[in-house]
């Protein structure tokens, strides 16, 4: 199969999805999204396993990005640097967001739990682009793809005030890259860093989405919701993703070195 002919598929499909949403009615946020199973108050910390499950999106958002930094060579390409540094981020202020939103869950608080999970995405998704398809192509659409990821998310929350709350755009935002991403990987694969990483990072996130939309079973069977297990898992995404970059991070220090022997030459 041709480069074009690959490209044609993923345009068609995204063109397709877009379309698609048009003609969706709007869905609003339902309201019985807020009512976790686990509500327990302890140590004077309301929904306290909800709130605290979030720390693991916090330090290893910290260890990631300090290691990633540091791993990552300096000479590296732009391209790979930035999504990575932006994906952590996003994780640590994903962890600080949500830990507020379950304070009181709210539409309101609702916002500052998905405004910084979008930042991770679109990170994700731009390293991706970057790492499969083309090396400019996903450092250029890095800040697009952040600005569409903040945008949908401030105009779900809009259309919530106004009574006619409208998650589609959100939800193209969330799941579009899941569908896209594998198709990356299997028709643009590249052989300079391990895959299986990004591939266990696909699988943490749709466990950690069947996790949350059994919160309350999850809850009755083992005394853990699964709402809180939900962000131990996706947190561990973070640590797939560092080992991804670990890889990067030496075939790149491998090709750094092999350019300046040959300059020397």
């Amino acid at each position: 199969m041709s480069r074009n002919t690959k490209l044609k598929i993923l345009q068609v499909l995204t063109a397709a999805v877009l379309v698609a949403v048009f003609f969706i009615e709007p869905v609003a946020q339902d309201t019985g999204y807020h009512q976790f199973a686990d509500g327990d108050t302890k140590m004077g910390i309301p929904n306290a396993w909800n709130v605290l499950s979030n720390i693991p999106f916090v330090l290893i958002g910290i260890f990631g990005l300090i290691v990633s930094e540091k791993q990552l060579p300096k000479k590296s390409l732009v391209s790979h640097r930035v999504p990575v540094l932006m994906f952590f981020i996003g994780l640590i202020l994903t962890g600080l967001g949500s830990a507020y939103y379950h304070l009181s869950p709210t539409n309101e608080t609702l916002l500052w739990d998905r405004l910084p999970m979008t930042i991770s995405f679109m990170a994700f998704f731009s390293f991706i682009l970057a790492r499969h398809l083309d090396q400019r192509l996903g450092i250029r659409a890095l800040w697009p793809l952040l600005l569409i990821g903040a945008s949908s998310v401030f105009y779900w929350s809009y259309t919530e005030t106004i009574g006619f709350g409208d998650l589609r755009f959100y939800a193209v935002v969330q799941f579009l890259p899941i569908i896209l991403i594998p198709l990356l990987l299997l028709l643009f694969p590249v052989s300079d860093y391990q895959q299986k990483y990004i591939w266990l990072i696909l699988v943490l996130y749709m466990t950690a989405k069947l996790m949350e939309n059994f919160d309350a079973d999850i809850y009755y069977i083992v005394g853990i919701s699964g709402h809180a297990m939900k962000h131990i898992i996706a947190a561990f995404s973070g640590v797939a993703f560092l080992l991804a970059v670990w890889n990067i991070g030496r075939y790149d220090e491998k090709v750094i070195k092999q350019g300046e022997h040959r300059s020397t030459q």
